[in-house]
């Protein structure tokens, strides 16, 4: 018999392991010499009220012991099977896709424009120092994609998206710390992401896969609307009666490349507006009500959204202990993006603050033109970066001279490494994405006493928080509509938000690209 008994305690007493087993022993009211085993499943933070708790799920084994789970990892066998399926991006979606298909029997060919985690580092460090935005291996692109250096936050459990401990398992067997099975809010850490990335990748190869690094798709081969095969800038050509397109919200050449080649895409909403960097300090005080945070407190983290001119405006990617990077991914654009270590240590929280855009933002009067909310966001970037002095230098603006349109006079303290300069982002974004923005800080500063500050600075532009496209698929078959053997994926396509959503979205595509197969 199992028990599940949830219990809470003080911070301060969270590694007393037998003070909290003799609360749950208490709890469960049998003898304790009966009680075979017990098991932490769940940890999270209940900050309501007087005092800050942990709140701590267990599973009581009562007369039985727990029966060991087999590891993921049993079940990727070399493969033997010819058949074989292209995969195009090496992100979550991608990989975990891959990892599916050798559980399936398939062998995955992936293919990605970027390099490896450790050739991308190079380029990252190049933006960040020397301002060089390489087109093809940035923050966006290469091994991991996006995910390798966002955080890592793992927060989607949605049943019906998929098999999310499945994910979690994956990650830990491939070196995540266990952790991430218990907390309700786990993440990883851009630290550690990138190794764990590298043994994902080696156990596609050790299975018989392939991983194809520095292989951009320029062209499709398409026969009586059925694929066979993909083209890569290097003239190579890859046959295949299967193509998993997996790459990722910021591959504009790849939505121009399907509607040159007569395949449907949608236009799609999406979200604009600036990076929002607060001390850690600060925030940590607001959300635990503690001068000083308690040793064995995470980083207090915040989530926010109101309704302003029928627009929705939230906090997005909130990263306490965390970053800001430069995430532009071609040369003359200017964009933001957040990140943290896993020891979330930094002195700054920072958190994407934008508000949902649609057609009626762009003022297009032809609204069957599928690329002007991209066009709106792309050329947004440009206005940005040309306002600068032709570097990854960010516009900024402390957020109390924002809401009253005045040029800051000097900035706070920041994580942005390319460094910040006082600009009036109340004049460079559009009058009503401002007023959006600017009345939704009103409203929060009544939610979270304290968030409304001069202690915070506003940095733009934050506008890859999803894909302007979607690329439709068919609800049963996962297939796009019109061409047979494709099939949409990830955040790219317009089906995920997050590395968990984007690597369960992987796995089931490819159980529905199996049943293609079958």
């Amino acid at each position: 018999m199992i028990n599940q008994i949830e219990i809470k305690i003080l911070p301060e007493d969270l590694e007393n392991q037998a003070k909290i087993e003799s609360i749950v022993i208490s709890k469960v009211k049998v003898s304790k010499d009966r009680i075979k085993s017990i098991k932490l499943v769940r940890r999270s933070i209940d900050a309501r009220g007087q005092g800050v708790k942990f709140v701590l799920r267990y599973d009581v084994f009562i007369d039985e012991f727990p029966q060991e789970e087999e590891p993921v990892s049993n079940k990727w066998h070399s493969i033997e099977s010819k058949k074989h399926a292209l995969i195009i991006g090496a992100g979550p979606a991608g990989y975990f896709a891959a990892l599916e298909l050798i559980e399936l029997g398939i062998k995955p060919i992936v293919l990605d424009r970027g390099k490896d985690v450790q050739a991308r580092r190079r380029d990252l460090r190049a933006i960040q120092q020397m301002h060089i935005v390489n087109p093809d291996s940035n923050y966006c692109f290469g091994e991991g994609g996006a995910g390798t250096y966002s955080d890592g936050k793992l927060y989607t459990r949605s049943l019906k998206r998929g098999n999310y401990l499945k994910v979690l398992k994956i990650l830990v067997e491939h070196g995540a710390d266990s952790e991430i099975l218990i907390d309700a809010h786990p993440h990883i850490g851009s630290n550690k992401l990138p190794n764990i990335v590298t043994a994902i990748r080696e156990t596609i190869e050790k299975s018989g896969g392939e991983v194809h690094f520095g292989t951009k798709i320029e062209d499709f081969i398409i026969e009586n609307k059925t694929i066979k095969g993909a083209i890569a800038n290097n003239g190579k050509i890859y046959h295949a009666d299967s193509i998993i397109l997996a790459t990722g919200h910021s591959a504009r050449d790849i939505y121009h490349l399907l509607h040159k080649k007569g395949i449907t895409i949608e236009a799609k909403d999406f979200a604009i507006g600036v990076r929002i960097e607060h001390p850690q300090s600060l925030i940590d005080e607001i959300q635990y009500g503690q001068k000083q945070r308690h040793e064995n407190l995470p980083a207090s983290s915040y989530r926010l959204a109101c309704q302003i001119n029928n627009k929705g405006v939230f906090s997005f990617c909130m990263c306490p202990g965390g970053l800001i990077v430069p995430a532009a991914t071609s040369p003359g654009e200017l964009v933001v993006n957040g990140m943290s270590l896993s020891r979330r240590d930094s002195p700054f929280s920072n958190s994407g603050f934008v508000t949902a855009v649609d057609h009626k933002d762009y003022y297009i009067k032809d609204q069957k033109n599928i690329f002007a909310g991209l066009d709106f966001q792309e050329k947004l970037e440009q206005k940005f970066f040309n306002f600068g002095d032709g570097s990854q230098k960010a516009p900024a603006q402390k957020m109390t001279d924002f809401v009253n349109k005045k040029i800051s006079s000097n900035l706070n303290s920041t994580s942005y490494i390319p460094g910040i300069y006082s600009a009036p982002l109340h004049d460079l974004l559009p009058i009503h994405i401002y007023d959006r923005l600017a009345g939704a800080m009103i409203e929060f500063k009544k939610k979270l006493k304290g968030y409304y500050t001069e202690e915070a600075n506003l940095i733009g532009l934050e506008s890859r928080t999803s894909s302007p496209i979607r690329i439709p698929r068919n609800e049963d078959t996962f297939m796009h509509e019109e061409i047979s053997g494709l099939f949409p994926c990830g955040e790219g396509a317009g089906y995920a938000g997050g590395i968990l959503s984007a690597a369960m979205d992987g796995q089931n595509v490819a159980k529905k690209l199996y049943k293609y197969y079958q």
